[in-house]
């Protein structure tokens, strides 16, 4: 979908479909409401009289022009109360009138920006563009029938104030990136796992370097092996499938240092090894990469971006199966910087990998480390499929992520990291064991990730519960839903500020 930004009056869009949002409360049209209305011969008067529209958030009343129009349609959006107008219903509505439109073969949408006087243009562009492109996303990639229906193939946000050209053009253009970001996370977690794995996502990591100028470097199985990474390359023993350990560098910063590494678990299909998983949903196990997605997808839109800053991007690559040299419940294995680690399940395995990757950024002195993980049933079980789960040993750093969720739209809640949980995770052969029992299993989980941290700023993110939706609301369609794509890139430009 082409998305631009363009000044004029509404009334006049060449377009088969022109949007206008509608306040809750409003009894008295106003502006290009009241243009339209007139054009209609009192049409939406009618409607609000009746109550009818109301212009609650969220709800859609389409009406034919019947010729006295150019475009053929009018879609009445509701967007709430003025006060409590946000970003977050800018993205839902342009979502939901643009998906609402292409089930009805629209292809040319025009709209007037939705803002009130709280939210800066540049912002409400951005959102709507977002909502524009994620609710409208679809993956038929493997489907050979033809769709229902056509796609939208462009959206014309239309100012009449051409003061506000410029602010909007910005926050579009930054929404496309992040929108798309999001979109490519979305792909590769929605892709089947004989069609992402640790090679596949290696080429894309490599494809989204040479687009975008990124330093890419792909580490084989014998270099992870030099290195030591023996918990990484303990989880992929099972496997036909190479491990890659992936490596992606953007260096827009003045200084030589690395502000922070962000590390996304991929375990392109996680079976649970030896520890197997119940056959019942196991397909879904194809989105245990979600993590390892959204940093190349953020990777990718930071160099379009191109802010001052240095960032790190590393997702360990693997495959999780059981095989005759699979790992052993009760094996011992060597971490990269000479931790042992007692394995109790091999179904605790994302973990593992993630350990060598949090090894091998602080060997790159980063200055924080951010990790995105499909971590544990434990956290879907705490707070559903509502917010990501949030572990931290950094107060001010774990602040940060939240407030860029909390402008994403992607809501983060902070868990706790008592000392007293570790003692789950004791091991009687090891210095720690992979996992601390069914009690507080995510908390353990990120506890056990907290012993390789050391003292660097760090966040554990779990996205297990939201990672992946069955249904479709707002800009969250059914399937991958690219979390936390846009929280990240919001948190690395806020270090930026």
């Amino acid at each position: 979908m082409e998305i631009k930004i363009a000044s004029g009056n509404i009334r006049e869009a060449e377009a088969d479909a022109i949007l206008l949002c509608l306040f809750e409360g409003t009894d008295r049209l106003e502006g290009d409401l009241a243009e339209i209305d007139s054009a209609l011969e009192g049409v939406i008067t009618r409607l609000l009289e009746s109550r009818e529209i109301k212009g609650k958030p969220g709800r859609l009343t389409n009406i034919h022009s019947l010729g006295k129009l150019p475009s053929s349609r009018v879609v009445i959006c509701g967007i709430g109360k003025e006060d409590e107008l946000s970003l977050e219903v800018i993205r839902n509505t342009t979502a939901e009138a643009c998906r609402s439109l292409e089930q009805k073969n629209i292809e040319t949408i025009a709209s007037i920006i939705f803002r009130s006087n709280q939210i800066p243009p540049d912002k409400a562009s951005q959102a709507m563009t977002e909502g524009a492109l994620l609710g409208t996303y679809c993956f038929r990639r493997h489907i050979t029938r033809e769709a229902e229906h056509g796609k939208i193939s462009q959206l014309t946000i239309i100012t009449d104030d051409d003061r506000l050209i410029s602010e909007m053009e910005s926050g579009c253009e930054k929404g496309k990136i992040v929108g798309e970001a999001a979109m490519n996370a979305r792909d590769m977690v929605n892709e089947p796992a004989n069609y992402m794995t640790p090679f596949d996502m290696a080429t894309i990591a490599r494809q989204t370097g040479n687009e975008t100028g990124l330093e890419v470097e792909i580490l084989e199985k014998k270099e992870m092996q030099e290195m030591g990474m023996g918990a990484l390359l303990g989880v992929a023993r099972g496997s036909e499938q190479p491990p890659k350990f992936i490596v992606m560098k953007y260096n827009g910063g003045k200084s030589t240092g690395t502000e922070i590494a962000l590390i996304g678990k991929a375990i392109t299909f996680d079976s649970g090894g030896i520890s197997i998983k119940p056959s019942a949903g196991m397909e879904e196990m194809k989105d245990d990469m979600s993590g390892g997605a959204s940093v190349i997808a953020v990777m990718g839109a930071i160099a379009r971006l191109k802010p001052e800053i240095n960032v790190l991007g590393l997702v360990p690559a693997t495959e999780n199966l059981p095989g005759g040299n699979a790992l052993k419940p009760g094996d011992v294995i060597t971490q990269m910087e000479g931790k042992t680690i007692e394995i109790i399940s091999t179904d605790a395995e994302g973990r593992l990998a993630l350990s060598d990757a949090i090894g091998y950024a602080r060997k790159q002195e980063v200055k924080r480390i951010v990790d995105i993980a499909t971590l544990t049933g434990a956290m879907q079980v705490a707070l559903g499929n509502v917010c990501t789960g949030a572990f931290t040993n950094n107060q001010e750093l774990v602040d940060k992520v939240i407030a860029a969720g909390e402008e994403a739209g992607e809501r983060i809640w902070q868990m706790p990291m008592y000392n007293e949980y570790k003692e789950q995770n004791k091991s009687d052969v090891a210095d720690i064991k992979n996992t601390g029992g069914r009690l507080a299993g995510s908390i353990t989980a990120a506890l056990f990730l907290g012993e390789f941290v050391g003292d660097v700023p760090w966040v554990h993110l779990d996205i297990a519960g939201t990672a992946f939706t069955d249904k479709t609301k707002g800009y969250t369609v059914k399937g991958a839903t690219g979390v936390p794509v846009r929280t990240l890139v919001n948190l690395v430009l806020s270090l930026v500020e």
